[in-house]
């Protein structure tokens, strides 16, 4: 019978576990980006029951690799396009086992000091890596995606525009979010699982041509629901949709949010990092003057690994008033005493991961320097194949890619749009089932897109070129 793994037996399987990454990783660019598996081949590879007696760690390995990786789509390949990334750097994997070893239980600065006070600090330095106003800095703190961000957004906005009691009085109120087709699907989630209902979000215009939010129409809606007897709660602009990293005029959105007493949430969860670079930082426009909350992912393009979302707020009280319940069983000399940040309030769950380890481990590895040359080398990396898709006659590019995205389309001779739709994402099903890349589609003005996302830290300009490469052989009429 096995019993607890002894210290000595953890060092021992620990080495074979990191070198078995590290050999991962090392070899992952000879793997098939996505995974060949048919439904049900992993679940027949693995035994229906569980074994009666512990069997130590030394088969683990070996079945590993012959049943769970058979299964695997390699996110960290560096021909892995189809979304955004999602990238496990090794100061971010080093710092995730540290966390896991610790196996600290942050939901009270009670419970690890340590744990609350490093996260608030590295919330402020990744704010000020992000040139991001005065007024966020001490009001960061780390979730575990946009999703769960978005969420404690609404949340916050419901009980201010409630007048504390959105929970209580919600029955007899109406209240609606506002989103644009382009927003990401959290924010509709988010509003079901509020109690704001589907139908009560509302879904704004945007620029045919660059996929904006129109603040005209946002007006209005917000005027006509207003008088319809409405509670508007909360706005979301996005700054880089996932669809085609499109851009909301953050600025515009907010005074007309201004103008109604209406919380704008900022999502940018995939751009809001690229703002380490001075260049980028005119995504920040609007945030000083109008954003009540705001949320980037740094496990999407800082390098570290997921699950790592950071929310700002300007002012934390609302969200403290949404989601603060203290137990007797939580109660403790520090948290009455209002000296610290229990995080516990700033969340949906009570438990909460030291996950501001492993930020704390990217941002101490890379610096400041190294994050802002990643995220230029991909954004030039996608520059250069929009040149090349553009050159080409046989295709069309979306001429707005400010960041790592490009979305383009093969333009098939004589084919209608349903039946070029049909054939691209039969190119993109032949592309994918090959092996030697992933790209994903959308769909923009009736027109199937394909996506290709750059961010990979071993994406290197041969990886583009070979994608390329493969894309004109399977889409070129």
């Amino acid at each position: 019978m096995a019993g607890h793994m002894t210290p000595d037996e953890f060092r021992r399987y620990g080495k074979q576990v990191i070198d078995w990454i590290a050999d991962y990783h090392e070899s992952v660019a000879s793997r098939p980006v996505m995974s060949r598996a048919e439904p049900g081949d992993v679940l027949a590879a693995l035994p229906e029951h569980p074994p009666e007696k512990g069997e130590g760690f030394d088969g683990l390995l070996a079945a590993l690799d012959r049943d769970i990786m058979p299964g695997v789509t390699h996110w960290q390949h560096p021909s892995f396009f189809g979304y955004f990334p999602s990238n496990a750097s090794g100061p971010g994997i080093l710092g995730d086992l540290l966390s896991s070893g610790l196996g600290v239980q942050g939901m009270m600065w009670a419970t690890s000091p340590a744990a609350t006070e490093l996260e608030t600090r590295v919330a402020d330095w990744t704010a000020e890596l992000l040139d991001l106003p005065a007024k966020f800095h001490g009001n960061g703190v780390v979730q575990d995606s946009a999703s769960s961000a978005c969420l404690v957004a609404l949340l916050s906005a419901l009980h201010q525009a409630g007048g504390g009691a959105p929970g209580r009085d919600g029955i007899d109120r109406r209240y609606t979010l506002y989103i644009s087709s382009q927003t990401h699907s959290s924010l509709e989630k988010a509003a079901r699982v509020a109690g704001v209902g589907a139908n009560n979000v509302r879904v704004v215009d945007v620029d045919p041509v660059t996929l904006a939010m129109d603040p005209a129409h946002l007006d209005a809606l917000l005027t006509e629901d207003i008088a319809s007897g409405a509670t508007p709660a909360m706005v979301c602009a996005t700054v880089g949709t996932t669809s085609t990293t499109a851009v909301d005029p953050v600025p515009a959105i907010g005074e007309v949010c201004r103008g109604h007493g209406v919380w704008l949430h900022v999502d940018a969860a995939y751009a809001g990092v690229a703002a380490i670079c001075p260049e980028f930082r005119w995504i920040n426009d609007g945030l000083d003057e109008y954003a009540a909350s705001y949320s980037t992912n740094p496990h999407k393009w800082m390098l570290v690994n997921f699950d790592c979302t950071l929310l700002w707020m300007a002012d934390r009280a609302p969200m403290l008033g949404a989601l603060s319940i203290l137990p007797e069983y939580l109660r403790n000399k520090a948290t009455t005493s209002g000296e610290v940040i229990d995080y516990r309030d700033w969340q949906i769950p009570l438990g909460r991961r030291f996950r501001a380890l492993k930020l704390w481990s990217v941002i101490r590895w890379y610096g400041a320097e190294g994050l802002r040359e990643h995220v230029r080398t991909c954004s030039r990396l996608a520059d250069e194949l929009a040149a090349l898709i553009a050159a080409d006659p046989h295709y069309e590019v979306r001429t707005d890619h400010p960041f790592g995205l490009v979305c383009f389309r093969p333009l098939w001779d004589g084919l209608a749009t349903e039946e070029a739709n049909i054939a691209t994402l039969d190119a993109l099903h032949r592309l994918n089932a090959s092996g030697d890349l992933l790209l994903t589609h959308t769909k923009i003005d009736g027109h199937v897109l394909m996506r290709m996302a750059v961010g990979a830290p071993t994406t290197e300009r041969r990886h583009i070129l070979a994608a390329w490469s493969r894309i004109r052989e399977e889409t070129t009429p």
